[in-house]
């Protein structure tokens, strides 16, 4: 069985207090007629058949004469391009009929790996592929990217009490030199204002002139960026379950946590309404016997034969990413009843493992590369940084906000708060100045019933982007539209292909 995939308090805490030093803010973009920058803006992608030993990706992929894999060079720190690089690595899928170019996609995280993304998702892209190679890249810090870490799962403490906050900051010390040791010199230069300048390296190097784009969840936050940071190098961009570009990371945390736990009691009342629901028919009761279930799974978790835990942490785990999309609450449920009924896990695990890595097992890649790359990538975004001394004032009071919002979800939500504790202020430029973009008209997808990106986001991001930005109303639940729904993925599909912008405020009902 798989250890929990969340990285625990220590280890989260541990990352945090790592002495980094302060990069240079690398917001001012600057363009290729930079001389120490023209190296990597004049590169060109030496395309070949993917590796299966190397990206671990399926045989169906790897053997299709459509996909190819390769890499682009960008600087390690922008500021100092002379200072080392880093190898990027991309995944395309050749266009099925006219090209007009290159659509680069992310799928969200931060931590999200596009290779193995665009692996698991191709056929999703069959129609908009027609006029576009589509391209997904594991940004920096991920996947096969210069991958950070953490060192892996490390072993607990048994002398360390999770709520007493003085041992945990003592323990934390003692392993914060080996997060920096494992993750490398690419920890002090992961953000996405980094990101956004990587993007534009890849679009050059992909031949394209303007960059074609379709964000998911944070990569909504990323194609913000990209429109402030180069505006007139913006083609026709989509930006799905749209992110904030105000909001700190306790705010955000708090946010997830309580659109999670809206999720979690509409899929409960939903399971109460069916015959056969392992939780019975009254949705407040199985709400009680939820937490039940992950209280006790995480005092007394189940072991496999070779001694892997199955917590209730890893059951919030699988909720979290489950509760994305409503077509998969009916396998949910039956997961579910199988771990309350017979104290089988099997079904879980395989959500688990089929929803949130994508493809197979990435081994070249640490254990907690997503996590660790996820953590690092909202501290580096985010300004506000408390003194670490603070966190023994400030963690009681966070635990009790967090658990107010959600009594599953608050625990795991709150490790990426107390992550940014002790590290060098973020920039400030996503907050300053993303905002009123002089670009073509792009779209905005907020989806009603996103349990991770509130509809709200999507019109204060809008507002903020300016007249520029045209919004698409998604009436329905999950975690972004395009997949979800047949009518947006008509309506993205349309706008990149053939340029229909919607009307701004138009919908999409549910369905």
């Amino acid at each position: 069985m798989r250890s929990t995939p969340a990285l625990t308090a220590v280890t989260a805490l541990a990352l945090a207090l790592t002495a980094l030093p302060a990069a240079a803010d690398p917001a001012d973009p600057t363009g290729p007629a930079k001389p120490d920058l023209r190296r990597f803006y004049t590169q060109k992608i030496k395309w070949a058949a993917c590796k299966p030993d190397v990206q671990n990706l399926p045989e169906d992929v790897t053997k299709d004469k459509d996909v190819s894999c390769g890499k682009v060079t960008v600087p390690l720190d922008y500021a100092r391009p002379g200072r080392g690089t880093i190898g990027l690595a991309l995944m395309k899928v050749k266009a099925s009929g006219d090209k007009r170019g290159s659509l680069l996609v992310n799928f969200g995280g931060p931590g999200g790996a596009g290779v193995a993304g665009l692996a698991g998702a191709k056929k999703d892209f069959g129609y908009v592929g027609k006029g576009y190679d589509v391209v997904g890249f594991d940004p920096r810090g991920v996947g096969l990217s210069a991958p950070v870490s953490c060192g892996g799962q490390p072993e607990e403490d048994p002398e360390a009490d999770a709520d007493d906050a003085a041992v945990v900051l003592r323990h934390l010390r003692e392993t914060a030199a080996k997060c920096a040791k494992e993750s490398g010199p690419v920890l002090p230069h992961i953000g996405t204002v980094n990101v956004s300048r990587d993007l534009d390296v890849m679009r050059q190097a992909l031949g394209d002139k303007k960059l074609n784009y379709l964000g998911f969840s944070y990569g909504t936050r990323l194609g913000a960026v990209y429109t402030a940071q180069f505006p007139e190098k913006v083609g026709r961009m989509v930006l799905d379950g749209v992110d904030t570009l105000t909001e700190n990371v306790e705010e955000q945390g708090l946010t997830g946590a309580e659109g999670r736990q809206t999720a979690l009691d509409n899929f409960l009342l939903w399971c109460t309404k069916n015959a056969g629901c392992v939780f019975g028919e009254d949705s407040r009761t199985a709400r009680q016997a939820m937490v039940k279930l992950i209280d006790d799974l995480d005092a007394y978790p189940l072991k496999s034969m070779d001694g892997e835990e199955f917590t209730g942490q890893d059951v919030v785990s699988v909720l979290g990413t489950a509760l994305y999309s409503r077509q998969a609450w009916p396998a949910l449920s039956q997961a579910l009843g199988a771990l309350l009924a017979d104290g089988d896990p099997r079904a879980l695990l395989r959500m688990g493992g089929a929803m949130g890595h994508g493809p197979g097992e990435r081994t070249e890649v640490p254990e907690d590369n997503s996590d660790a790359a996820l953590m690092a990538v909202n501290c580096a975004d985010d300004p506000d940084r408390p003194d670490a001394k603070s966190v023994e004032k400030e963690i009681g009071r966070l635990q009790s906000e967090f658990e107010e919002a959600s009594p599953v979800f608050g625990k795991s939500m709150l490790l990426p708060v107390l992550l940014c504790f002790g590290r060098p202020a973020g920039t400030d430029y996503i907050r300053d100045d993303v905002r009123d973009v002089d670009t073509p008209k792009f779209v905005l997808v907020g989806t009603r019933g996103d349990p991770a990106t509130p509809y709200r986001w999507t019109e204060e991001t809008a507002e903020r982007l300016g007249s520029s930005a045209v919004v698409l109303d998604n009436k329905g639940d999950g975690h972004t539209g395009y997949f979800g729904s047949k009518c947006v993925k008509d309506k993205v599909d349309a706008f990149l292909l053939y340029k229909e912008v919607p009307a701004n405020g138009s919908s999409c009902a549910a369905e």
